[in-house]
């Protein structure tokens, strides 16, 4: 990670933690646990390619851009033959 996406990763989980309040000692490290959670295995991260931080660690990610390369491919033949027959 770069320094400014470490950065801008410390503000979100900044503000994501100040948004709520915490009342019993682990509550907070709940949310912290949740946030992480959240961030690298379920959260797209665009300059990733739209996969998340665990697909690129545990090298998935070549396999799904490859997949949704794929499925891109016949949506767009789906498209065209069915433009050329509502055309014809």
């Amino acid at each position: 990670m770069h320094c400014r996406a470490v950065e801008r990763w410390h503000q979100t989980l900044k503000n994501r933690i100040l948004l709520e309040k915490y009342f019993l000692p682990g509550d907070l490290k709940t949310q912290i646990e949740a946030f992480v959670n959240h961030y690298n295995h379920q959260r797209y991260h665009e300059s990733l390619k739209n996969v998340t931080p665990a697909d690129v660690y545990f090298g998935r990610d070549k396999a799904i851009l490859q997949q949704r390369e794929r499925i891109k491919q016949k949506t767009l033949e789906a498209r065209r033959l069915h433009h050329s027959q509502r055309a014809a």
